[in-house]
């Protein structure tokens, strides 16, 4: 069975709606920024702060590029997209689901200093520029676009009606 890929901007709730709607397929969840920091013995923030932005570029490329389950909704960070042999893999085996959140409501919901959320860019880029660089890739990368809902359950829900409505099979 394929997995179910999600992507999309930091604070679009991919996480938990990726376990809402693994509960819904019976499948596992996986966030893939927890594979990172297993990888990186870190958090996010120590990451980006000790190590540096291309160290932690080179760990989440790797956690793309080997990602090998089944059965699995995946929560991709938000700067996977910019691999693009990373989201080929991903690809392979999986339906790639971006989840698509206006940038005002993503700006409600990060901290002042983007590192605290362990968003990776360059110094000083706003929310905006990566919402800007970042919103082509998603959608060059996208299956299916769905736009993220308050509710998780909700969003999960709208997702699986979108696969069934356009006849993306998980077989």
């Amino acid at each position: 069975m394929k997995n179910v890929v999600l992507i999309g901007m930091p604070g679009t709730g991919k996480s938990v709606v990726g376990r809402a709607l693994a509960e819904q397929l019976d499948y596992t969840f996986e966030d893939l920024d927890d594979l990172i920091m297993r990888a990186a013995g870190k958090t996010l923030p120590q990451i980006l702060r000790q190590d540096g932005l291309g160290a932690f570029f080179r760990v989440e490329e790797q956690v793309g590029r080997t990602f090998d389950r089944q059965n699995t909704v995946a929560a991709t960070g938000g700067s996977m997209v910019l691999y693009e042999q990373a989201m080929d893999h991903l690809r392979q085996n999986g339906v790639i689901v971006w989840l698509e959140t206006p940038l005002s409501q993503i700006s409600d919901r990060m901290p002042a200093d983007l590192v605290d959320r362990g968003i990776a860019a360059p110094a000083g880029m706003t929310l905006r520029q990566i919402y800007e660089q970042r919103q082509p890739l998603y959608a060059k990368y996208a299956d299916l676009i769905v736009v993220s809902r308050d509710g998780a359950d909700d969003t999960a829900r709208q997702v699986l009606e979108m696969m069934r409505t356009v006849g993306v099979s998980l077989l």
